[in-house]
């Protein structure tokens, strides 16, 4: 592995090198890019060489982190675009049906993004705040 260089920054061979002769706490320094970045290059390169070649020990130990690591960040989104959700709502003081409405869904469905248990799409995002810049 390159000395001193962030991962994000090594060519795919030095990723596999890592992978196939590092110790603990090489693959640690990829794990902790894989944190940082679930779908960023590290991640990726690792998943490519994963696709190709099954070591023993650390292909699972990698696999895990990138699955772990993409779970989390889905739930932190998830999360950060429920408390979105409910603050658009607040914020145009509205009741729960008068906004599901006025956005064209059910106040039942907008219980479900406010909770984080349905992500909405982008499009409906964009008209619950056009809806907010409507009523302030």
């Amino acid at each position: 592995m390159p000395s001193g260089t962030p991962p994000g920054s090594w060519p795919y061979e030095a990723i596999a090198t890592t992978i196939e002769r590092g110790l603990i706490g090489d693959w640690a320094v990829l794990t902790r890019a894989i944190r940082r970045e679930p779908w960023g290059p590290v991640a990726r390169m690792v998943e490519e060489y994963l696709s190709r070649e099954h070591p023993p020990g650390v292909g699972p130990l990698l696999e895990r982190a990138i699955s772990g690591a993409r779970a989390e960040a889905e739930a932190a989104e998830r999360a950060e675009v429920a408390h979105e959700v409910d603050d658009l709502v607040r914020r145009s003081g509205l009741t729960s049906r008068d906004f599901a409405e006025r956005i064209g869904t059910s106040a039942s469905r907008l219980s479900t993004y406010r909770s984080g248990k349905v992500m909405p799409s982008a499009a409906l995002v964009v008209r619950m705040r056009r809806c907010v810049e409507q009523v302030e």
